[in-house]
């Protein structure tokens, strides 16, 4: 009981004694104090708001001799907890927090910068320092061991922004921010252009690479370690990094720019898209102006005679080999790496609607007699006198004959014969419409009546993907047999036709060409045509549309190439004179024909450009998928007459690589 009244004695004295000095100056006098009363003690004395954290515990032992001013009072309260592992965390309110040391990293801290310089030593801070020339990561090891790390220290970094940030006292941070300002002024680069005269750049880059890598495994400071960067056009190395080290890859890349000791080379050349045959003629104009320009300059290196460089391919491995002098392989190696690149493909999808409509209107009426009497008309489909033909084949025969018997007496034998109905058949078969025979004594009137009506709507999409500056060909349709000639021998025998196919259908032939900004300039010839009538192979009739143009189409757009509206009517009147032009009674003497036909033909075309891979098989894919689900439609709908399954293609994907065997074996399984 006496030892708590004496510290609360002295817990007072001590808080009359800064009461007291509160006006000019402060005293501060702490044994065995309670640090979470002291802390109370200050926050009353300098008027401010401290929230204690609960893990704040222990005792104070501190006095001071001198006279404190609220600033000086305000740092010694900092360091004594800083001495006793705590810290003090000043919230944008003004509220200020005391937390332990190495929960300071985690808390609110203020973010400062480099203008910030009234904040005490022993504040804890954050500051974020953007690094230009240094490597953040090769930096941050050298900062943490100069760092408070065992309080509230730390140095963390960003390698995709060259930042670091670090978190302590203040005093410590401002520390170690001017070392990073030191180092990283010392990293400052520079760029040396190096021009060749007979190495070529791009190897010259590699050997610096293989040196670089070296210098990486023995640990060599990133800021010593230059970067080297070919330029091929001006066949030049551009080296950025320390000036000793940039001067000494200098000196070293004049001793490697060297003539070959040798008059010539010879390389292979593996191509990866374009065709060895297809360069060899362009290498060998290129070859010839590298001469000539250099003998025309003076030059003597090499390239002084035509002879020294050969030029040939290789089919079965689609390679080049090359002998030339070193000036002259640096170029042609520079064209070939140009050249043999992925050329684009496009896919080219055209579209042909027809759409015809057609109506019919056909009336008239014959005459036929016995005797052979005919009012016939050549505009009807059934004429009166296959009609009579007809009848008069399919009347039995009767015949009458004498016979004997065995007496020998005489007596009458009749045989009735059937008709032939094969002629009336025939007839038959070749009238459109109604037809009626009417009989009136030794006269038959044939009246016939049709209407037709015609609709078409035909829909062809044909499509094809060719490379850029190539010429695709599609054909589909057939071939259709024409008679052209026949002949026979002098004596009528061995007689025989020469007989000519023609295609019908759809053809498609497209030159693409793909310009600047996405724009596809193709030539086009498109043929449409189809068999309008035919006997046979003899005089057949056909419908032919053919296009021939050049258009230039936006990718992925489509374009009207072309088309043909056409509006045809036809009337036909055949009449006998006089008797067809008698009002009403007319009809009976005339056969009339009506027809009207209007067609519309529209041919479009739409190009895609397919830049890699990815996206012609993106196509491909959605072509697959849409056969497949055709195929799926009709599976399940299954056949009418017969139990059997319909073949389906494979699913598109990793399946598709599986031999058809396994994909079978698979199907039965999962069935199964």
């Amino acid at each position: 009981m006496k030892k708590w009244m004496g510290k609360s004695a002295l817990l007072l004295a001590s808080g009359l004694l800064c009461s007291q000095a509160m006006a000019d100056e402060l005293s501060a006098n702490f044994k065995g104090t309670d640090i979470q009363e002291f802390i109370n003690i200050v926050g009353r004395t300098l008027h401010k708001t401290i929230i204690i954290d609960p893990a704040v515990r222990g005792q104070v032992n501190v006095r001071s001799y001198d006279l404190l001013n609220e600033e000086q009072y305000y740092r010694f309260f900092l360091n004594v907890l800083d001495v006793y592992g705590y810290a003090v965390v000043t919230m944008e309110d003004g509220v200020m927090k005391v937390i332990r040391d190495k929960d300071a990293k985690t808390a609110a801290i203020p973010v400062v910068g480099a203008n910030d310089k009234n904040i005490p030593g022993d504040a804890v801070v954050t500051r974020v320092i953007a690094v230009k020339n240094v490597s953040v990561r090769e930096l941050s090891p050298l900062l943490r061991q100069l760092n408070d790390n065992a309080g509230a220290g730390n140095v963390v970094h960003y390698d995709p922004a060259n930042i670091i940030m670090i978190t302590g006292r203040a005093a410590v941070v401002n520390r170690l921010a001017e070392i990073i300002e030191r180092v990283d002024r010392a990293g400052n680069k520079d760029v040396t252009v190096v021009s060749l005269n007979n190495a070529s750049a791009s190897e010259m880059v590699r050997i610096i690479d293989s040196l670089n890598k070296s210098a990486e495994a023995s640990s060599t400071p990133g800021f010593l370690i230059p970067k080297a960067v070919a330029d091929e056009r001006t066949n030049s190395v551009l080296i950025s990094g320390d000036p000793k080290v940039r001067e000494r890859l200098k000196n070293l890349i004049h001793r490697l720019d060297k003539e070959m000791a040798v008059s010539g080379n010879s390389r292979v050349f593996y191509l990866k898209y374009a065709k060895a045959e297809d360069l060899v003629d362009v290498l060998k104009g290129v070859s010839e102006n590298v001469q000539a320009s250099t003998k025309g300059s003076g030059g003597q290196s090499q390239g002084s005679n035509k002879d020294d460089v050969m030029i040939s391919a290789h089919a079965p491995t689609n390679s080049l080999i090359i002998s030339a002098p070193a000036d002259v392989m640096k170029r042609l190696e520079s064209i070939i790496s140009q050249l043999d690149i992925r050329r684009a493909q496009v896919h080219i999808e055209a579209m042909i609607v027809e759409v015809q409509e057609g109506e019919g209107v056909d009336f008239g009426v014959q005459w036929g007699s016995q005797d052979g009497g005919v009012v016939q008309f050549g505009n009807s489909s059934a004429p009166i006198g296959g009609l009579l033909s007809a009848q008069e084949a399919g009347k039995d025969t009767t015949t009458t004959e004498t016979r004997y018997d065995s007496d020998g007496k005489p007596y009458t034998y009749q045989t009735t014969e059937s008709g032939d109905l094969a002629p009336m058949a025939t007839f038959l078969g070749g009238v459109k419409g109604a037809a009626a025979a009417i009989a009136l004594g030794d006269w038959t009137a044939l009246v016939t009546a049709v209407q037709a009506n015609r609709n078409v709507n035909v829909l062809s999409t044909p499509n094809v993907t060719v490379l850029d500056n190539q010429e695709a060909n599609l054909s589909v349709g057939q071939e259709v047999p024409v008679t052209t000639g026949s002949q026979t021998g002098s004596n009528n025998d061995n007689p025989f036709t020469t007989v000519e196919r023609k295609d019908v259908g759809i053809q498609l032939k497209v030159t693409p060409q793909i310009n600047e900004g996405d724009s596809v300039q193709m030539k086009i010839e498109q043929v449409v045509s189809q068999v309008a009538d035919a006997n046979g192979a003899v005089d057949i009739r056909f419908d032919k549309r053919e296009l021939t143009t050049s258009v230039l189409v936006k990718d992925g757009n489509m374009i009207a190439l072309g088309g043909l509206m056409q509006e045809k009517t036809l009337e036909s009147e055949q009449k006998v004179p006089i008797l067809g032009d008698i009002p009403v009674l007319g009809a009976l003497f005339r056969s009339t024909n009506n027809q009207t036909e209007k067609t519309n033909l529209m041919i479009f075309i739409r190009p895609t450009i397919l830049r890699d891979g990815m996206s012609a098989d993106g196509m491909t894919q959605r072509k697959y998928n849409y056969i497949r689900a055709q195929q799926l439609y009709q599976a399940d709908k299954g056949m009418r007459l017969m139990d059997a399954e319909m073949p389906v293609i494979p699913k598109y994907g990793d399946d598709m690589a599986l031999p058809a065997e396994v994909r079978a074996f698979v199907s039965q399984l999962e069935k199964h």
